[in-house]
């Protein structure tokens, strides 16, 4: 068995990164793609390996002769590179397809090792590998039959958005027998080269091919193994991140990210705070019924968006603004404060790092289950002189909850002393509470230092829309952050979600008992795994201690084993071994669970 790897592309999309170099020099995390691909084929004791030269090809030969791959190298020069695109480069290596078995490769493709070997252990002599389509992916792709015959080749310029079922992304990496080269694809590469010229993808061939009776080729599905096609900067950055050899250095660039994990195929994201049984379908299907007018318009200005979130959470428009997320509002709002202002750690850390660390007066909690009450807040306080406090209920990463009566005990406090009291109730709705809301007309009139903030993504699973609000009875602060955020700070997606919610309210009630109920499930699971205590919550996430563990070693595991990341405490709370999970569907957390127990019960 022989290689093919196509590398005569100029990869302008690369930029710079290609302007002296061929696309397959561009390193990932200090290696060439050339580099890693070949020497993952040199294990594998091929009779030889081809490689189409074209755009820098005198740099790339002189390149790949430096590496001291054992297995021989041959090269082919694609002359007219500029002028032609992969079809006349494989048509130039068509000999050599007729000699024996192939494997064919764009050189532009990172994969691990796995990916080759389940391409060359597979008894089947002619496959194309795909993996299940993703709404980031471009290029070709098809639809297999259950016995894994292509019965569709669609190519990107033909892709169907609105019809992805069952849908394929070729990767670009394939097997090709002698038999099926001279019998099917050389002579159908030549006609159809002839026809339609030198300017063609190969892979349109392969789609001619299908289409006979017998044709030899057959999908060969990828399970979970790792992939990723380099065509621009950021696939180079997303690559750097999937592959990092340095499993410290990949949790901490994955964790830097903040999300955008729809490109990393296959990660459970138990850092995201989610609601897992919201929106509804029928929500979501009358947004996308909408897709193209709130595309091509603008949205509506400050004043009728405050109109819309008055109307859904039952308060005046003047007792309410909309942020872009609430972290435009609190940074807003934090910018209204001079003074010291108290916090309770460890916390959601937006707020204490939107204000000046000289001026925190910090409560600190440190007891098993970092548990806290009224009382405890009134007696560290009482003696301090602070301008505001900052309470978050359930508060985050313990899910440590004041009951609603209690809190309104503290908020009276507060007036009495003349401290404005900022409460974050972005995870109130998951309490056991049935009523947790402090967003109500009579708490923002009688208490005009009260600041209510919620996140919508949290509460309603919405976190694409970047939706948040704040409510007060003190108008003139309200009034002055509509003025310091921008005029359009949401976009048209997040105004027609809060323009239809309300007929929504039913089946937002039903999911968070769904969620409950799940909340409830996964608690008791989560407590049957040996070496972990579940801190008691009421929000949608757990506090976990490991007990016998590293949390930092079984955060590594966790996502270079199972591809599942975790929230690691250790650093938040002081060297403690503590992580913070999101609670997710069934599903998703049998996952976690099994893959904890796999880990620390062995």
């Amino acid at each position: 068995m022989q290689a093919i790897i196509l590398a005569a592309g100029m990869g302008k999309r690369l930029k710079e990164l290609t302007q002296n170099n061929t696309k397959c020099m561009v390193k990932v995390n200090g290696v060439t793609l050339i580099d890693r691909m070949l020497h993952q084929l040199d294990k594998r004791h091929l009779s030889r390996i081809v490689i189409v030269v074209g755009y820098e090809g005198k740099k790339l030969i002189d390149y790949v002769d430096s590496l001291k791959i054992d297995t021989p190298i041959c090269y082919i020069e694609n002359q007219i590179f500029d002028k032609t695109n992969n079809i006349y480069s494989l048509s130039l290596a068509k000999e050599y397809l007729s000699k024996e078995d192939t494997l064919l490769f764009e050189s532009d493709i990172i994969f691990e090792d796995s990916v080759v070997d389940c391409l060359i252990d597979d008894p089947r002599e002619t496959l194309a590998i795909v993996d299940k389509y993703e709404p980031w992916m471009d290029g070709t792709c098809l639809r297999l039959d259950e016995d894994d015959n292509i019965v569709d080749f669609i190519s990107g310029r033909k892709f169907d958005f609105n019809n992805t079922h069952g849908c394929y992304k070729t990767v670009n990496i394939y097997k090709f027998s002698r038999h099926f080269s001279e019998t099917q694809y050389v002579p159908f590469l030549d006609a159809y080269q002839k026809a339609l010229g030198e300017n063609e993808y190969y892979e349109q061939v392969l789609r001619v091919v299908t289409m006979l009776d017998g044709a030899e080729i057959k999908g060969k599905r990828l399970e979970q193994q790792k992939w990723y096609e380099i065509d621009d900067i950021q696939d180079l950055d997303i690559a750097e991140a999937l592959f990092c050899p340095d499993i410290d250095e990949k949790v901490i660039r994955m964790e830097s990210r903040y999300g955008g994990y729809w490109r990393f195929t296959g990660l459970l994201d138990y850092c995201y705070l989610v609601n897992p049984y919201y929106p509804p379908q029928k929500m979501k299907d009358e947004m996308r019924a909408s897709f193209d007018r709130l595309l091509g318009d603008y949205p509506s200005g400050m004043s009728v968006n405050s109109v819309l979130a008055a109307k859904n959470f039952e308060v005046k428009p003047q007792n309410i603004v909309v942020g872009n997320g609430a972290a435009e509002l609190i940074k807003s709002l934090l910018g209204m404060f001079n003074g010291k202002i108290g916090f309770i750690k460890p916390t959601f850390e937006e707020y204490p790092n939107r204000y000046d660390k000289e001026k925190a007066v910090i409560l600190q909690i440190d007891n098993p289950d970092y548990s806290y009450g009224v009382d405890d807040v009134i007696e560290f306080y009482a003696d301090k002189e602070i301008e505001a406090l900052v309470l978050i209920n359930p508060d985050n990463p313990s899910g440590n909850y004041i009951k609603k009566s209690e809190l309104i005990r503290l908020i009276e406090w507060c007036e009495e002393k003349a401290i404005s009291i900022i409460v974050d109730e972005s995870f109130a709705d998951f309490t056991d509470e049935v009523d947790s809301t402090l967003i109500d007309q009579k708490y923002l009139e009688k208490y005009n230092k009260l600041y209510v903030m919620k996140s919508i993504s949290k509460s309603y699973g919405v976190p694409g829309l970047r939706l948040g609000i704040l409510a007060s009875g003190d108008i003139e602060t309200i009034k002055y952050i509509k003025k310091d955020v921008s005029i359009w700070n949401i976009n048209s997606f997040a105004e027609f979600y809060m323009q239809i919610a309300e007929k929504y309210k039913k089946q937002y009630v039903l999911g968070l008992e769904e969620f409950k109920r799940e909340r409830a499930r996964f608690e008791k699971d989560l407590s049957s795994v040996s070496g972990i205590r579940v801190i008691p919550s009421q929000a949608n996430y757990f506090m976990i201690e490991l007990l016998n563990a590293s949390v930092v070693d079984i955060t590594k595991k966790l996502l270079s084993g199972y591809n599942i990341l975790v929230k690691d405490l250790y650093e938040k709370l002081n060297g403690k071994e503590y992580m913070r999970i999101a609670i997710r569907n069934r599903e998703d957390n049998e996952k976690l669970v099994k893959a904890l127990k796999e880990i620390l019960e062995v």
